[in-house]
């Protein structure tokens, strides 16, 4: 029978460089997508899915990401004189009750599976969430809400998959899969960034994982894998080897890696267009500007 999922660990140490200059001074998890940054986005993602403890693996430089959680006081004392309700509503909803959120340092880029290993302390024989902030999802319900449902039916540990081209599967996790019962599918092994040509299946793992307390166990070897790194798949397929479940959900919703300069404009389009006060003048900009580039051609 499956526990409940109450403690997500974010990894958040990365340095960000694809989006240089910016981050040189700002953390890539505190860029906005409209008015929100990247990790807002996450938060508001474990919170439907009923988190309730939530912990950061960072490193050096990332001190701005710590404060946006703080309450700003001298600006909420401000909105409040002003009248300006609807302001104080959105601030309030970035806030964290005291003691909600932990601080891990990564000390060295080891891989996601050392990240992940680093908040080792923070968990009991417990099982937990991960969540990647690059990774932004558009869905309803939320994609962990929809794992935690499926996680209920199922148990063991689970991670969302999308569908990808043979031509992308190698900078993915790749499931192998024993059983397909439609939205979640049993895997019988895991393969990161697999050679072209030699990947299982279509079904790539991307950022949203519900793990099994044994997964903490597995990183605890602190195994080496693709790429000299300390690799999170890998310690899910020992999970599949030593005989417990491991299954894929595909999600309902669209995925986009905000990893990349191309994801992170295409998400940023895409939540614009959802906004109920930007999706008329953004579309009439999409629409001209589309025209130009046709007329120039």
């Amino acid at each position: 029978m499956s526990r409940k999922v109450t403690k997500a660990i974010f990894p958040v140490a990365g340095l960000g460089t694809r989006f240089l200059p910016a981050t040189k001074s700002i953390p890539k998890e505190i860029m906005t997508l409209v008015d929100r940054p990247l990790i807002q986005y996450a938060i508001d993602e474990a919170r439907a899915a009923g988190i309730k403890e939530f912990i950061f693996v960072t490193s050096r430089g990332k001190g701005a990401l710590e404060d946006y959680f703080d309450h700003a006081h001298e600006l909420e004392s401000s909105l409040r004189k002003a009248g300006k309700k609807d302001l104080l509503k959105l601030l309030n909803e970035t806030n964290m009750e005291s003691g909600a959120i932990a601080y891990i340092r990564q000390h060295k880029a080891l891989g996601l599976g050392h990240a992940v290993w680093c908040a080792r302390r923070l968990l009991a024989n417990e099982p937990f969430a991960v969540i990647l902030t690059d990774d932004v999802i558009m869905g309803e319900p939320p994609c962990l809400e929809q794992m935690i449902e499926a996680y209920g039916e199922t148990g063991g540990s689970m991670v969302a998959t999308m569908e990808v081209a043979p031509a992308k599967a190698a900078s993915y996790g790749v499931l192998d899969i024993a059983e397909d019962m439609g939205a979640i599918v049993k895997a019988k092994g895991m393969v990161e960034k697999p050679a072209p040509g030699t990947e299982p299946s279509n079904l790539a793992v991307i950022g949203r994982y519900i793990l099994a307390p044994t997964v903490m166990q597995n990183l605890n070897k602190l195994k080496q894998g693709s790429g000299g790194e300390i690799q999170l798949t890998d310690a899910i397929a020992d999970e599949i080897s030593a005989g417990r479940d491991v299954f894929g959900l595909r999600f309902r919703g669209q995925r986009f890696d905000c990893g990349s300069k191309a994801g992170f404009l295409q998400a940023t389009v895409a939540f614009g267009l959802a906004r109920e006060e930007l999706k008329d003048e953004l579309a009439e900009f999409l629409g001209d500007v589309m025209s130009s580039k046709k007329a120039a051609e």
